[in-house]
């Protein structure tokens, strides 16, 4: 076992991602997948791990028989079992109205859930990086996802376990490379047709600058999470006592509220009744009702939001349909 490989072992540890036994390996031929089976091969009798890899042919590249060839090779190589399938990935975008990422992605992970069970393996190992989970940040705080942007990638999470999470695609190249073995490059993840590819070039020009940026940003996401689970931990306490949900609507307390303080509370509270809970609308609303939970006396309107006051508390609901004028 080299450095490298001890490295990651002392990481998945560390972490306590709970894995043994049966694990499928989604392998598309990739540096990022070919690592990945390459390292938990090696790894197995440490974790114990009984591997098996899965293959599947989107159809959607002339090179993809030879991707599924390479992908036998590699698995005769290492004595592993390989399950394969190809996917009718354009007439499921068609016939369901996605992209056909998101259509790859659905059948995909079908497939992977039904040879999952089949073989008795508790998760499906997928080769996500710390890269992937920096553009996966750069996605969200553009489209204005709020703090839910701030939190790292799970290595862990239901039926998907990532455990090169914490390690860059540069280092699995450069690990491939020492061990001499190949991989397939898609040519596909360098065309701008996805905003992820999009942010790939960018972000290659801000790591010249900032070369430790995805290891700095995940250890910031680590601290980011730590905090959100303290914050949320404190806004249950109060359930009960400052705020409740009963009649589908957030009952407060008639006091003093800090707008932070009902920021927190409207988005744990709107998550469970599933209201809307977007960042920029939270802000909106917090000093209204802060205003009015503090001194108000008559009901009042907030774009489609109603709060009823009474002496000791207010209820807040959701109105349907065309929002009242403001009061």
């Amino acid at each position: 076992m080299n450095r490298f490989e001890s490295d990651l072992l002392a990481q998945i540890q560390r972490r306590g991602d709970g894995v043994s036994g049966r694990v499928l390996v989604a392998c598309s031929g990739g540096g990022d997948s070919v690592a990945l089976l390459v390292l938990l091969w090696t790894l197995r009798n440490s974790l114990g791990l009984d591997l098996c890899v899965t293959h599947a042919d989107h159809g959607l590249r002339p090179e993809s028989p030879e991707d599924a060839d390479f992908v036998r090779q590699l698995c005769r190589g290492l004595d592993l079992d390989l399950a394969e399938a190809s996917l009718c990935v354009q007439a499921h975008a068609l016939d369901r109205g996605l992209g056909l990422e998101m259509a790859a992605r659905e059948l995909r992970w079908n497939w992977l859930r039904q040879e999952a069970e089949q073989c008795g393996a508790s998760v499906v190992a997928t080769g996500h990086t710390l890269d992937d989970h920096t553009e996966t940040v750069f996605l969200r705080l553009a489209r204005g996802g709020g703090l839910g942007c701030l939190q790292p990638l799970a290595p862990r999470q239901d039926l998907r376990w990532s455990p090169l999470a914490e390690t860059r695609r540069a280092d699995l190249r450069e690990y491939l490379v020492t061990r001499n073995i190949p991989w397939r490059e898609d040519a596909s993840n360098a065309e701008p047709f996805t905003a992820r590819n999009r942010w790939r070039p960018l972000l290659e020009e801000i790591r010249k600058e900032a070369p430790e940026l995805d290891r700095h940003l995940f250890e910031t996401h680590l601290q980011a999470k730590e905090s959100e689970q303290l914050a949320r931990a404190l806004i249950a306490s109060w359930e009960g006592m400052r705020w409740s949900i009963a009649d589908e609507a957030i009952r407060f307390k008639r006091e003093s509220w800090a707008e932070p303080e009902l920021r927190w509370v409207l988005e744990a509270a709107c998550r469970r009744l599933g209201w809307p809970r977007e960042s920029a609308l939270l802000r909106g609303l917090a000093p209204w009702l802060a205003k009015r939970l503090a001194g108000g006396r008559q009901p009042s309107s907030w774009a489609n939001f109603h709060l009823i006051l009474e002496p000791d508390g207010g209820y807040l609901h959701l109105r349907l349909g065309p929002p009242p004028s403001k009061t």
